[in-house]
């Protein structure tokens, strides 16, 4: 009986102890990041980090970059008490580019989860196999491959179009405009054009309001891993337990809402995605002219990519697995990232009168001159220096992914541009970061850095590209893929359809600014921090929406 009572007894006494030394650790053990200037901790359970990825962080965010150097120490969570946010280009170089081995996404809390959600895709691998799926994938993203695919872009664009216009004439009384939630209609093109330019296969008719779920399981993706933060972070303790059976039997039967919900939307996810794949494989085996008939004519991402792994050698070759899951990796990736950039360039534009005009007055004039049928070719639509400059001033201003994370795998110096003050009140231009170490590269900051940009950085002002760029920002070397920007990252990691969303994002915009004038509802709007930010009425809570005034530009 005594044995009986003193095991709980023992396993209280474990925890208290354990307990305790998280809270005495930072005391007892001095870590070289405590003498890194940064913000005073707000909670003992989670630091600063609820301020840093908290829904409206962008004044704290702000804040700090204004009385901290470009590399600032943060409170984290108990057990692992320091975090480093940093946005210096020269730390940036070494994170992404010459020691991106050692500074590695956080297993546990990235490839796995994206792992076991998509499947082994291009987000969820590293290493070699990450090497062997970029090789392949590479040149489907050439500018070969989307010159040919523009044509299939105005294809979706020009449903989008009528389907706006059907709307705004049924609304002719209104005064103003009608009302539409463009975030929506972002979101319902940017993943037809995905589905059909990068799939061959159709989610969305756009000129119906036809459920879909897997369209459906895609936009609550990111919203639902938000949600399950913490049922995670318990799950990943037995992630390697037994068999994949059995982590499928306790996963079904955990009573949390979340984690059933995310787990139907991988199932959904993974079954659409061996339907496409198998369609795909189907046709590919049957000839040419069985894909000439399919939606995409054979010219869509993945009927090339499969073209391409069927002629590589053994050794390059993918196998099926790897293929379903670049299918679910596509989609995420380049859906809510392009859209909701798109969103963000109606809402400037609606809110700046002035530059919708102009942007407009460029497009109409091209098209004039140059267009058939109210389209441009890949070239052209590429060398519209307005239209060039507002993509790129939003896309530096207002990054759809503002910062990631990264843990160092060992011991590793970090270089900085310029010399910081120690809080002992000495200089240093490195940082030595202890194994294990989280870190947060801004990359929101880096995008305005004053010190590269001047003192009109954080100001969205799209004329700057039409000047030569600041000599600080050429010298800087800033690693990443993209006009000088961390948008798109760097390395090994960069964003590989970055060149796919440009000319999206462009398309969209010109085939939109042709036929609509857009202006604010007088709402407010409010952008929110998730793995992608998105916009919301402030007054409605942040459910997605981003409402304005269309009109009709012609009867």
């Amino acid at each position: 009986m005594a044995l009986l009572t003193s095991a709980p007894q023992a396993a209280l006494a474990v925890v208290v102890l354990y307990v305790s030394w998280l809270i005495l650790k930072p005391f007892v053990i001095k870590s070289p990041l405590g003498n890194i200037p940064g913000p005073p901790r707000e909670s003992w359970l989670s630091g600063n980090l609820g301020q840093f990825l908290a829904l409206d962080c962008w004044d704290f965010r702000a804040e700090l970059a204004r009385k901290y150097p470009r590399v600032a120490a943060l409170h984290g969570t108990p057990g692992q008490s320091k975090w480093i946010t940093v946005w210096d280009v020269k730390a940036m170089q070494n994170i992404f580019l010459k020691e991106q081995d050692i500074y590695a996404e956080p297993v546990l809390y990235v490839r796995r989860a994206m792992r076991v959600m998509l499947g082994p895709g291009l987000l969820s691998t590293d290493g070699e196999q990450h090497k062997r799926q970029r090789k392949m994938l590479n040149p489907v993203f050439s500018v070969k491959h989307l010159r040919e695919m523009t044509p299939l872009f105005y294809q979706v664009i020009h449903k989008t179009r009528d389907a706006i216009m059907e709307r705004v004439r049924a609304g002719a009384g209104a005064k103003r405009g009608v009302e539409l939630d463009m975030l929506s209609w972002s979101g319902r093109t940017t993943l037809e054009v995905l589905g059909q330019a990068g799939l061959g296969h159709s989610f969305d008719p756009l000129t119906q309001d036809r459920p879909d779920e897997f369209a459906d399981a895609v936009k609550d993706f990111f919203p639902q891993m938000a949600r399950s933060v913490i049922p995670r972070m318990v799950m990943r303790r037995v992630a390697n337990v037994g068999p994949v059976s059995f982590r499928r039997w306790v996963v079904e039967r955990m009573p949390n809402k979340n984690i059933q919900q995310l787990r139907r939307i991988s199932d959904i996810m993974h079954g659409r995605s061996v339907r496409i794949f198998k369609e795909k494989k189907e046709a590919l085996e049957k000839g040419d002219d069985t894909l000439q008939h399919q939606i995409g004519e054979g010219r869509d991402i993945m009927s090339i990519l499969l073209r391409e792994n069927m002629l590589a050698k053994a050794e390059d070759k993918l196998p099926d697995d790897e293929l379903i899951g670049q299918i679910s990796t596509m989609v995420l990736a380049g859906m809510d990232t392009t859209a909701n950039s798109l969103a963000r360039a109606l809402q400037i534009l609606a809110e700046r009168q002035d530059v919708q005009e102009k942007l407009r007055k460029e497009i109409l004039h091209a098209i004039e001159t140059e267009g058939q049928d109210g389209t441009l070719d890949y070239e052209k639509i590429m060398e519209l220096p307005y239209l060039e400059a507002v993509c790129r001033e939003t896309l530096r201003v207002y990054p759809g992914v503002t910062m990631l994370f990264r843990e160092t795998t060992k011991d590793v110096i970090m270089p900085l541009s310029e010399p910081i003050r120690l809080k002992d009140g000495t200089l240093t231009d490195i940082i030595t970061v202890p194994k294990g170490t989280r870190i947060l590269p801004n990359i929101g900051a880096s995008n305005v850095d004053p010190a590269l940009w001047g003192p009109d950085a954080h100001e969205w002002r799209p004329e700057r590209w039409l000047e030569p760029l600041p000599r600080a920002v050429e010298e800087a070397r800033v690693p990443g893929v993209y006009s000088h920007l961390m948008t798109f990252i760097g390395g090994s990691k960069a964003c590989i359809g970055f060149k796919f969303a440009q000319i999206e994002m462009k398309t969209v915009l010109l085939v939109l600014l042709q036929n609509f004038k857009f202006e604010p509802t007088g709402k407010p709007i409010k952008w929110n921090l998730a793995a992608v930010q998105y916009p919301s009425v402030a007054s409605e809570g942040p459910e997605p929406a981003l409402p304005l005034l269309v009109s009709a530009l012609r009867a």
